[in-house]
Protein backbone atom coordinates (compact mmCIF):
# COMPACT_ATOMS: atom_id res chain seq x y z
CA UNK A 1 0.00 0.00 0.00
CA UNK A 2 2.97 2.38 0.69
CA UNK A 3 3.97 1.73 -2.64
CA UNK A 4 1.29 2.30 -4.00
CA UNK A 5 0.87 5.74 -2.37
CA UNK A 6 4.09 7.26 -3.24
CA UNK A 7 3.75 6.64 -6.92
CA UNK A 8 0.27 8.12 -6.84
CA UNK A 9 2.06 11.64 -5.36
CA UNK A 10 4.76 11.35 -7.03
CA UNK A 11 2.03 11.70 -10.97
CA UNK A 12 -0.27 14.53 -8.88
CA UNK A 13 1.96 17.69 -10.32
CA UNK A 14 1.47 16.21 -13.69
CA UNK A 15 -2.37 16.52 -13.29
CA UNK A 16 -2.84 20.11 -12.10
CA UNK A 17 -3.16 22.66 -15.12
CA UNK A 18 -1.36 24.90 -16.88
CA UNK A 19 0.03 27.82 -15.32
CA UNK A 20 1.26 30.69 -16.29
CA UNK A 21 4.63 31.31 -18.14
CA UNK A 22 7.60 34.30 -19.23
CA UNK A 23 6.55 32.94 -22.44
CA UNK A 24 2.84 33.98 -21.98
CA UNK A 25 3.07 36.97 -20.58
CA UNK A 26 5.63 38.04 -23.19
CA UNK A 27 2.62 37.29 -25.55
CA UNK A 28 -0.05 38.99 -24.03
CA UNK A 29 -0.68 42.38 -25.44
CA UNK A 30 0.38 45.38 -24.32
CA UNK A 31 -2.10 48.10 -23.21
CA UNK A 32 -1.94 51.03 -24.90
CA UNK A 33 -0.22 54.23 -23.67
CA UNK A 34 -3.46 56.64 -24.78
CA UNK A 35 -6.07 54.50 -22.81
CA UNK A 36 -6.69 55.99 -19.06
CA UNK A 37 -7.40 54.08 -16.14
CA UNK A 38 -10.94 53.23 -15.41
CA UNK A 39 -12.22 53.04 -11.85
CA UNK A 40 -15.16 51.21 -10.50
CA UNK A 41 -18.36 52.17 -12.24
CA UNK A 42 -16.38 53.48 -15.61
CA UNK A 43 -15.41 57.11 -13.02
CA UNK A 44 -11.73 58.30 -13.55
CA UNK A 45 -11.29 59.00 -17.16
CA UNK A 46 -8.64 61.04 -17.82
CA UNK A 47 -8.97 63.49 -21.15
CA UNK A 48 -6.33 61.98 -23.83
CA UNK A 49 -3.64 65.03 -24.64
CA UNK A 50 -5.25 65.37 -27.95
CA UNK A 51 -8.76 66.66 -27.14
CA UNK A 52 -6.54 69.47 -24.71
CA UNK A 53 -4.75 70.60 -27.22
CA UNK A 54 -8.00 71.11 -29.80
CA UNK A 55 -9.54 72.74 -27.45
CA UNK A 56 -7.03 75.68 -27.22
CA UNK A 57 -6.93 75.71 -30.87
CA UNK A 58 -10.62 76.40 -31.07
CA UNK A 59 -10.60 78.70 -27.81
CA UNK A 60 -7.74 80.43 -29.86
CA UNK A 61 -9.45 80.29 -33.12
CA UNK A 62 -12.68 81.91 -31.53
CA UNK A 63 -11.05 85.09 -29.74
CA UNK A 64 -9.15 85.47 -33.02
CA UNK A 65 -12.79 85.65 -34.36
CA UNK A 66 -13.78 87.98 -32.56
CA UNK A 67 -10.83 90.34 -32.65
CA UNK A 68 -11.78 90.29 -36.57
CA UNK A 69 -15.15 91.25 -36.10
CA UNK A 70 -14.34 94.13 -34.08
CA UNK A 71 -12.14 95.61 -36.35
CA UNK A 72 -14.62 95.18 -39.14
CA UNK A 73 -16.93 96.75 -37.28
CA UNK A 74 -14.57 99.46 -36.43
CA UNK A 75 -13.87 99.96 -39.99
CA UNK A 76 -17.06 100.36 -40.94
CA UNK A 77 -18.02 102.84 -39.14
CA UNK A 78 -14.87 105.01 -39.84
CA UNK A 79 -15.91 104.33 -43.45
CA UNK A 80 -19.55 105.89 -42.54
CA UNK A 81 -17.77 108.53 -40.35
CA UNK A 82 -15.54 109.74 -43.29
CA UNK A 83 -18.28 109.11 -45.67
CA UNK A 84 -20.50 112.09 -43.81
CA UNK A 85 -17.35 113.83 -43.03
CA UNK A 86 -16.82 114.41 -46.63
CA UNK A 87 -20.75 114.87 -47.85
CA UNK A 88 -20.69 117.88 -45.17
CA UNK A 89 -18.14 119.43 -46.06
CA UNK A 90 -19.02 119.47 -49.48
CA UNK A 91 -22.01 121.30 -48.18
CA UNK A 92 -20.02 123.55 -46.10
CA UNK A 93 -18.15 125.00 -48.84
CA UNK A 94 -21.26 125.73 -50.99
CA UNK A 95 -22.72 127.02 -47.87
CA UNK A 96 -19.82 129.58 -47.14
CA UNK A 97 -19.70 130.77 -50.77
CA UNK A 98 -23.68 131.79 -50.45
CA UNK A 99 -22.98 133.69 -47.03
CA UNK A 100 -22.42 136.70 -49.40
CA UNK A 101 -25.54 136.21 -51.07
CA UNK A 102 -27.45 136.21 -47.84
CA UNK A 103 -25.71 139.49 -46.75
CA UNK A 104 -26.49 141.32 -50.01
CA UNK A 105 -30.37 140.69 -49.78
CA UNK A 106 -30.45 142.00 -45.48
CA UNK A 107 -28.43 144.92 -46.63
CA UNK A 108 -30.48 145.43 -49.32
CA UNK A 109 -34.16 144.86 -47.78
CA UNK A 110 -32.72 147.58 -44.74
CA UNK A 111 -31.77 150.52 -47.49
CA UNK A 112 -34.57 150.47 -49.45
CA UNK A 113 -34.58 153.08 -51.94
CA UNK A 114 -37.30 155.19 -52.23
CA UNK A 115 -38.58 155.13 -55.90
CA UNK A 116 -38.57 151.18 -55.98
CA UNK A 117 -41.88 149.69 -55.59
CA UNK A 118 -42.95 147.58 -52.46
CA UNK A 119 -44.05 144.46 -54.92
CA UNK A 120 -40.56 144.56 -55.59
CA UNK A 121 -38.63 144.28 -52.29
CA UNK A 122 -41.97 141.58 -51.47
CA UNK A 123 -40.57 139.42 -54.05
CA UNK A 124 -36.77 139.83 -52.84
CA UNK A 125 -38.27 139.09 -48.85
CA UNK A 126 -39.24 135.63 -50.50
CA UNK A 127 -36.42 135.04 -52.28
CA UNK A 128 -34.45 135.63 -49.36
CA UNK A 129 -36.99 133.60 -47.10
CA UNK A 130 -36.87 130.50 -49.05
CA UNK A 131 -32.34 130.52 -49.34
CA UNK A 132 -32.52 130.94 -45.90
CA UNK A 133 -35.00 127.94 -45.42
CA UNK A 134 -33.21 125.66 -47.64
CA UNK A 135 -29.98 126.50 -46.22
CA UNK A 136 -31.61 125.96 -42.05
CA UNK A 137 -32.14 122.67 -43.61
CA UNK A 138 -28.58 121.64 -44.34
CA UNK A 139 -27.89 122.77 -40.48
CA UNK A 140 -26.64 126.48 -41.08
CA UNK A 141 -28.07 128.74 -37.54
CA UNK A 142 -27.74 132.27 -37.94
CA UNK A 143 -26.26 134.00 -34.27
CA UNK A 144 -27.66 135.64 -31.57
CA UNK A 145 -25.07 138.49 -30.77
CA UNK A 146 -27.77 141.69 -29.62
CA UNK A 147 -27.26 141.93 -25.83
CA UNK A 148 -24.80 139.29 -25.77
CA UNK A 149 -21.29 139.75 -24.14
CA UNK A 150 -18.24 139.35 -26.21
CA UNK A 151 -17.15 136.23 -26.69
CA UNK A 152 -13.32 135.99 -28.86
CA UNK A 153 -14.57 132.82 -30.06
CA UNK A 154 -17.75 133.49 -31.54
CA UNK A 155 -17.37 137.46 -32.57
CA UNK A 156 -14.72 139.44 -34.15
CA UNK A 157 -14.55 143.04 -32.84
CA UNK A 158 -13.51 146.00 -34.98
CA UNK A 159 -14.82 148.86 -32.74
CA UNK A 160 -14.96 149.75 -28.95
CA UNK A 161 -17.56 152.68 -27.90
CA UNK A 162 -17.83 154.34 -24.55
CA UNK A 163 -21.56 153.68 -24.11
CA UNK A 164 -22.93 154.17 -20.31
CA UNK A 165 -25.52 151.97 -19.25
CA UNK A 166 -23.55 149.51 -20.95
CA UNK A 167 -21.84 146.59 -19.58
CA UNK A 168 -18.38 146.06 -20.59
CA UNK A 169 -17.72 144.16 -23.44
CA UNK A 170 -21.33 144.47 -24.12
CA UNK A 171 -22.03 144.09 -27.95
CA UNK A 172 -23.92 147.12 -29.13
CA UNK A 173 -24.23 146.99 -32.44
CA UNK A 174 -23.64 143.87 -35.49
CA UNK A 175 -21.88 144.77 -38.60
CA UNK A 176 -21.53 141.24 -39.90
CA UNK A 177 -24.10 138.62 -39.04
CA UNK A 178 -22.06 135.43 -37.60
CA UNK A 179 -23.02 131.60 -38.54
CA UNK A 180 -22.88 128.59 -37.56
CA UNK A 181 -23.18 124.76 -39.25
CA UNK A 182 -24.46 122.02 -37.05
CA UNK A 183 -23.44 123.48 -34.06
CA UNK A 184 -19.93 124.66 -35.21
CA UNK A 185 -18.22 127.95 -36.01
CA UNK A 186 -18.68 128.95 -40.14
CA UNK A 187 -18.28 132.91 -39.73
CA UNK A 188 -17.86 134.48 -36.76
CA UNK A 189 -20.23 137.69 -36.27
CA UNK A 190 -18.41 141.04 -36.34
CA UNK A 191 -19.51 143.74 -33.96
CA UNK A 192 -19.02 146.67 -31.76
CA UNK A 193 -18.11 146.15 -28.12
CA UNK A 194 -18.77 148.64 -25.22
CA UNK A 195 -16.11 149.31 -22.93
CA UNK A 196 -15.60 150.61 -19.23
CA UNK A 197 -15.66 154.82 -19.61
CA UNK A 198 -12.93 156.59 -18.97
CA UNK A 199 -12.09 158.58 -15.57
CA UNK A 200 -13.36 155.08 -13.65
CA UNK A 201 -16.72 155.71 -14.28
CA UNK A 202 -19.02 152.36 -13.98
CA UNK A 203 -21.01 151.75 -17.09
CA UNK A 204 -24.15 153.34 -15.40
CA UNK A 205 -22.13 156.63 -15.47
CA UNK A 206 -21.83 156.63 -11.59
CA UNK A 207 -17.88 157.31 -10.78
CA UNK A 208 -16.66 154.84 -7.96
Amino acid sequence: MENEKEQLAARLPEDRGPSNTSDDKENAAPASEDTAAVGPGGAGIETPPATDKLKEEMAELYQRLLRKQAELENFRKRAQREKEESRQYAAEHLIRDLLPVLDGFERALKQRAPGVSEPFYQGMELIYRQLSEVLAREGLEAMETRGQLFDPHYHQAVETVEEPGRRDQEIVEELQRGYKLKHRLLRPAIVKVAVKPKGGESPSGVKR
